[in-house]
């Protein structure tokens, strides 16, 4: 099975993935495009009331959201993606057959029936009637296949694994058995209440996430992907490995606006892969490369792939705590990413790009400066007016809808054409990103309502014995603890996106983490354990066999993609390395860090000693690595990302704990100078004449 699945992947473009996720499948017929257009636009429409005009129950308006979410996926996406023999009926792709035309309507009706019937489910709460439970049960059943459809069936199956242990508890052995539910119960709290499907995750989703997400198919529509690609070449092109370090750049900046690894790659790497290529890396470090920037899109602020609202929501703290939390860990991974991509320049003997490759910075900013606009605008609200990031996200997208007139207005203008063609050209702009938007929304919007089923079956009385049965596994070590937890995750995540795989595994462990730490009087901050869990969730991207980044990237720098896969893992190590040390030392998430001093020492201490861990991870550093320098690097390391640490095994105080990071620091600069020194001699060796 697994062979079918690798050998189907290995024949998959980055678009038709791509087109996967976002369920563009189908070729419509003329009036089934417009109508799907319609819903879809009619749903941004819908979310950008909400933060302005429109004023409802939040309840309710989770429910309007699903809705949207899973007519609109029953349109585009057909039950196979392949012609079946036998079941041709639900793979057409041609068109919508009538059982998706069923299917749609019928779930929208039932994602709306708690917003229909508000006021008589609110007066009954807790004793369904039979309607309710006929409602619930179809809802259930179609949005498992509305999640299955789109990202696969791992989460559906874990949904219905839950479910059915839910039922069948008192069934089970004495070690695992459970009191179990009844359907009434069940639905009670899965269908009928904020406990379920319409819990948190959904709840985010809604109010949130999909105005972010809303603005990043704008501005890949307007064509601010492409600015922010040409612009890091223009500025990072002529050095070593240019088109690489680049890349990074490029996928560092798509991610501010993008919650989808796949989305990153087809938006740089058609333009950054083949000019890495160009200048001399391997096909397959190439698209490693890429998979890695594109994959960290996830860990940069304001989005974090939807995680970052729904961490807040969990950790009970303002969105802007966890922006501030994310900052450090963020900044260090990608400049960890940027050394590899020099050491393996260095490696490789890879120079910069030729002249002719390289856009005009200066240019290049004229002529996508305005791009910038509503980015900027985005952050102000967020980090100093402290507005509600719905509210930012509202304003920045009112901002990038001028933007845009103002860009076609002006190419109108300079191409002598008339005004009213760019008009209607910059509707048009609108238009198709509104769709884009909703398109890559479903995917989000189906994995919370879905994970919202595990959520709620968890809090019914399982997740105690869960936390039992973890504490056993691990046996009150609190390493063993985050290991079983980080490998959780990544076979959780190779099925699941980012924000459900961090959802899952946040309910589960990410209170264990805490209490287990506590046992041990080890203080672990609770958005430290979330970050945690989310930090795996990541990875498991890139993660073989399954890692669909990996694949995406494969398939535009014709590589193989599980090697690809592998070594793209290999480039995110300093990712998983992080996120452990931040558990450890919560100063690197600025845990109780109040002073701007301060805070800017933790993260220039952050940047050398990622420096130092890659050195030691490509064995590399002005020349490669003696077998008794990598010590040395560890240790500047570890010195540099945790004294505290450092001073507990010198039995040291911790108020003078940051003295240990001049320590670290001449440790790393003791071994790049015997580096050095090394590099010398054997030029004067080999300029010497032999004897």
């Amino acid at each position: 099975m697994l062979d079918k699945f690798l050998k189907r992947r290995k024949e998959v473009t980055a678009e038709e993935l791509l087109r996967e996720e976002t369920a563009e499948v189908r070729s419509l017929r003329p009036f089934e495009y417009y109508l799907t257009g319609i819903i879809a636009i009619a749903w941004a429409i819908f979310q950008m009331a909400l933060p302005s005009v429109l004023v409802i129950d939040s309840t309710q308006e989770r429910a309007i959201h699903l809705a949207f979410a899973m007519c609109l996926l029953f349109l585009l996406m057909p039950c196979f993606k392949k012609r079946r023999k036998y079941l041709g009926y639900l793979s057409v792709l041609d068109r919508v057959p009538i059982i998706d035309y069923v299917f749609a309507a019928v779930g929208a009706f039932t994602a709306l029936y708690l917003a229909i019937f508000y006021d008589d489910i609110a007066m009954r709460a807790g004793s369904p009637i039979t309607a309710d439970l006929i409602s619930g049960s179809i809802l259930v059943i179609l949005l498992l296949e509305a999640t299955r459809r789109i990202i696969g069936p791992a989460l559906s199956v874990i949904a219905l694994a839950f479910t059915l242990y839910a039922f069948l508890g008192p069934y089970m052995p004495d070690l695992i058995a459970f009191k179990g539910v009844s359907l009434s119960k069940y639905l009670s709290n899965i269908t009928n209440s904020t406990e379920g499907i319409y819990g948190i995750p959904l709840g985010v989703s809604s109010a949130i996430v999909y105005l972010f997400v809303l603005l990043g198919g704008l501005l890949d529509k307007a064509g601010a992907g492409r600015f922010f690609t040409n612009l890091a070449l223009s500025f990072l092109g002529r050095f070593k490995g240019g088109a690489a370090k680049a890349a990074i750049v490029a996928s560092g900046a798509t991610g501010l606006v993008s919650g989808s690894s796949i989305a990153n790659i087809v938006t740089t790497g058609p333009f950054t892969i083949p000019l890495m290529k160009k200048i001399g890396y391997p096909a397959k470090k190439a698209a490693a490369t890429e998979v890695a920037a594109s994959t960290d899109g996830q860990l940069m602020p304001p989005i974090m792939g939807a995680a970052a609202f729904i961490i807040a929501e969990y950790v009970n703290v303002p969105y802007i705590e966890v922006v501030k939390a994310a900052a450090i860990p963020a900044f260090a991974s990608y400049f960890g990413l940027f050394c590899i991509s020099h050491l393996e320049a260095s490696k490789l003997g890879i120079s910069g790009l030729p002249p002719e490759d390289i856009p005009s910075f200066w240019g290049t900013l004229k002529e996508g400066v305005h791009y910038l606009l509503p980015l900027a605008v985005l952050l102000w609200e967020l980090v100093y007016l402290r507005h509600s990031p719905e509210l930012a996200a509202f304003r920045s997208i009112l901002l990038l809808f001028a933007v845009i007139f103002y860009q076609e207005i002006r190419r109108a203008i300079i191409a002598k054409r008339g005004i009213g063609s760019a008009i209607i050209k910059a509707l048009l702009i609108i238009r198709d990103g509104s769709i884009q938007g909703s398109r890559n929304m479903m995917s989000v919007a189906l994995a919370c309502a879905s994970a919202g089923i595990i959520v709620g079956v968890v809090n019914m009385g399982i997740g105690g014995m869960i936390t039992g049965w973890v504490e056993i596994l691990s046996m009150g070590n609190i390493f063993l603890l985050l290991t079983i937890t980080a490998m959780a995750s990544l076979v959780i995540g190779m099925g699941l996106p980012t924000t459900a795989t961090y959802i899952v595994m946040a309910s589960l462990t990410a209170p264990i983490i805490v209490e287990v730490g506590g046992l041990f009087d080890f203080v672990i901050p609770l958005m430290a354990a979330h970050l945690f869990c989310f930090y795996f969730g990541i990875l498991a991207d890139d993660t073989p066999p399954v890692g669909l980044a990996a694949y995406a990237a494969a398939a535009i720098a014709e590589s193989d993609p599980i090697p690809t896969g592998i070594q793209g893992f290999l480039y995110d190590i300093r990712t998983s390395c992080i996120a452990f040390m931040f558990v450890f030392n919560p100063e690197l998430i600025l845990h109780n860090i109040n002073s701007w001093s301060q805070g800017l020492l933790i993260f220039a201490m952050s940047l050398i000693g990622m420096s130092s861990f890659e050195c030691f991870a490509q064995g590399w550093c002005f020349t490669k690595n003696k077998f008794y320098e990598i010590p040395f690097f560890l240790a500047a390391w570890f010195t540099l990302f945790h004294p505290g640490g450092v001073a507990t095994l010198f039995n040291i105080d911790q108020a003078y704990k940051y003295y240990f990071y001049p320590l670290g620091i001449a440790i790393y600069a003791t071994v790049v100078l015997i580096q050095k020194v090394r590099m010398a001699a054997a030029e004067r060796r080999a300029v010497s004449p032999t004897k």
